[in-house]
């Protein structure tokens, strides 16, 4: 496979301060370890770890470091880059430095090729379970992503890791039962509709509509319709009159006929 080269050079201070300096003069923090070797901290030019970037667009790649200070190189890939989620400037950079004869493990990305019959057929969404596949190789065996086709998939299949296609040299790590890609039927729209109304049972069991809402006293049996509320019932000032035993109120005449109240004085007779 294409080996990328990078310069780095040494670099004597850590600490937060000192990053700020480094980036303040476009380089980059950064560091490598790996099994045989001691962490190392280095320095990185900005632009030209910005194109390398650009160079590898998410592919899992072999990298070459070219030292300022000593003459052999050494043979790394990208565990981890840090980037600043305002300014989107990079802030660390972690490399893994890896022997040409000794396997070591790596995450790769996965990328499906085709058009799947499910989806083109019967109206199915492809769903990418997994993004990142777990492998163990030899730096010469490294793929720079595991490709998956999916053209013979439908509605309902899922592709599982132990169902990939073998790569010479590659050894995948993860579950064979764990699923990678599935095509599913697509998520049903729901429709909200209004509530139809509900009719009431009266006391006689017969079927009444039920009011709309904000029409109360309709909905009650025997109310008076909206707006003559004072139908029913008394007036508020009759309120004595309607009191059995109470007098009547002043300038109101006695119904005829009927008798006074028990301790009532008789009402006078009107003057000539």
């Amino acid at each position: 496979m294409k080996t990328h080269t990078l310069n780095v050079s040494s670099r004597a201070q850590t600490g937060r301060s000192a990053s700020r300096r480094l980036r303040k003069v476009d380089r980059i923090p950064a560091i490598l370890y790996g099994k045989h070797t001691k962490p190392e901290k280095l320095a990185i030019e900005g632009p030209e770890f910005g194109r390398l970037v650009k160079a590898v667009a998410g592919r899992s790649v072999l990298i070459e470091l070219k030292h300022a200070d000593r003459p052999e190189g050494a043979l790394s890939f990208l565990q981890e880059v840090q980037r600043d989620p305002i300014t989107d400037r990079y802030l660390h950079v972690d490399l893994h430095e890896v022997k040409a004869d000794e396997k070591f493990e790596i995450r790769v990305p996965v990328h499906v090729v085709g058009e799947s019959f499910g989806v083109k057929n019967q109206s199915g969404v492809l769903d990418v379970a997994t993004h990142l596949l777990r492998i163990r190789t030899l730096p010469k065996d490294l793929p720079s992503a595991i490709e998956i086709d999916v053209t013979p998939l439908k509605v309902g299949e899922t592709i599982k890791v132990g169902e990939l296609k073998a790569i010479p040299g590659v050894d995948f790590l993860d579950q064979k039962g764990q699923p990678v890609v599935a095509c599913v039927e697509p998520v049903a729209e729901i429709v909200t509709e209004a509530p139809v109304a509900a009719e009431a049972v009266a006391a006689d069991g017969t079927a009444a509509p039920v009011a709309a809402p904000g029409d109360a006293k309709a909905a009650v049996p025997g109310a008076a319709p909206a707006g003559d509320a004072k139908a029913p019932a008394a007036a508020a000032g009759d309120a004595k009159a309607a009191a059995p035993g109470a007098k009547p109120a002043a300038g109101a005449k006695a119904p005829a006929g009927a008798k006074p109240t028990a301790g009532a004085k008789p009402a006078a007779p009107p003057k000539k």
